[in-house]
C-alpha cells in the first residue's frame, strides 16, 4: 500500500483537480462537466477539501465537504484509477466524516465505478438517485418526422407558460415529481447562461394544447417530456432527433443527456444512437 502526503486543497490545485477528474471520467464515465472549474470549485474549494499526493507529487486522491443547494452538508471524492484498492478511499471517508460533524449523511458522485458502489454499501450508504450519462457523437443523426397536425414553437416570453404546462403534464406521473411552480421553473431556465431558448421547442396539438417539450443548453439535451396521451407516437423521438441536428449545427462535437436509471426513455435514446457513458449518483446514510 502506498502512502500519500495529505494537505488541504487550494486554488493552485485546480489544474491538478481537473486532470484527476478527466482521468476518472476517461475510465468510468460520468458527468463531463466534473472536470470544469465551476464544479471543481464548488465541490473541493467552497468549504473544506483534502488532497493526497503520491511519491511523484501527483494529486491522486481528493475529497471535499460542501453545502448543497438545500444547505445540507455533503461529501464527494475521487481516486485516480491507477491508485485504487490501496486504502485511500477509506482515508477519504474518515476525513469526510470528521468534517461532516462525525457522520457521513450524504454523498454526491458525478462519476462512479463498481468500487465506489461497493464502498458506499460498505460504509452504510444507500443509493437514492442515479442517472445514466449518455453521449451521442452526432454521426448518423436519425430523421424522425413529427406527427401530423402539431405545431412547434421555440422558447420566448409568449411561449414560456406553454413550456411549463408541457413540463408539468409530462412528468406529473413520475414518482417524486416536485411540481415546480411556473415562475421558479422558468427562472431555472433563463438564469442558465447556456440555455438555448431558440433551439428548445414546445409542441402544441391542433387545439393549441401543449403535448411535449424539449429544452437545450450548450451541447446538452436537458429535459424531454411528452404528455401521457401522446406517448407512443414517436413525438419524443422526433424532438430528440431534431435537437441533435440543432446542436450539430451549433458546432457541438458531441451531444449529452442524463436519464434516470428507471426511466424507460433510456431505451429510446439508445435506439437514437446514444451510448451510455457512465453513471452519476447520490447516496445517503441508512438510518435505523
Amino acid at each position: 500500500m502506498s502512502t500519500l502526503a495529505w494537505s488541504p486543497l487550494t486554488e493552485g490545485d485546480l489544474p491538478a483537480l481537473a486532470s484527476l477528474a478527466r482521468a476518472c471520467l476517461a475510465t468510468d464515465g460520468g458527468l463531463p462537466t466534473l472536470g470544469d472549474e465551476p464544479m471543481l470549485r464548488r465541490f473541493f474549494l467552497s468549504d473544506a477539501g483534502i488532497g493526497g499526493r503520491d511519491e511523484t507529487g501527483d494529486l491522486v486522491a481528493v475529497a471535499g465537504v460542501f453545502l448543497d443547494g438545500t444547505g445540507r452538508r455533503t461529501a464527494t471524492g475521487m481516486v485516480h484509477p491507477s491508485s485504487r484498492n490501496q486504502g485511500h478511499s477509506h482515508e477519504l471517508v474518515a476525513w469526510c466524516r470528521e468534517h461532516s460533524g462525525g457522520s457521513l449523511l450524504r454523498v454526491v458522485a458525478e462519476t462512479t465505478s463498481a468500487d465506489s458502489e461497493a464502498l458506499a454499501a460498505e460504509i452504510g450508504l444507500r443509493r437514492t438517485f442515479a442517472e445514466h450519462v449518455m453521449r451521442h457523437d452526432l454521426i448518423g443523426i436519425p430523421i424522425v418526422r413529427p406527427p401530423v397536425g402539431v405545431t412547434r414553437l421555440p422558447y420566448a416570453v409568449e411561449s414560456a407558460g406553454l413550456f411549463h404546462t408541457a413540463y408539468s403534464r409530462s412528468f406529473a406521473d413520475r414518482p417524486g415529481f416536485p411540481g415546480t411552480p411556473q415562475e421558479e421553473w422558468l427562472g431555472f431556465l433563463v438564469e442558465d447562461e447556456e440555455f438555448l431558448g431558440e433551439d428548445s421547442r414546445v409542441v402544441l396539438d391542433q387545439s393549441g394544447e401543449p403535448v411535449a417539450f424539449v429544452t437545450l443548453s450548450e451541447c446538452w439535451i436537458d429535459q424531454v417530456g411528452v404528455v401521457p396521451d401522446w406517448r407512443g407516437r414517436r413525438l419524443g423521438a422526433h424532438l430528440v432527433a431534431r435537437s441533435l441536428s440543432a446542436l450539430a449545427r451549433r458546432g457541438c462535437e458531441q451531444a449529452w443527456l442524463a436519464v434516470n436509471v428507471d426511466n424507460p426513455a433510456h431505451d429510446l435514446y439508445l435506439r437514437l444512437g446514444f451510448v451510455d457513458d457512465g453513471l452519476r449518483a447520490r447516496y445517503e446514510a441508512t438510518l435505523h
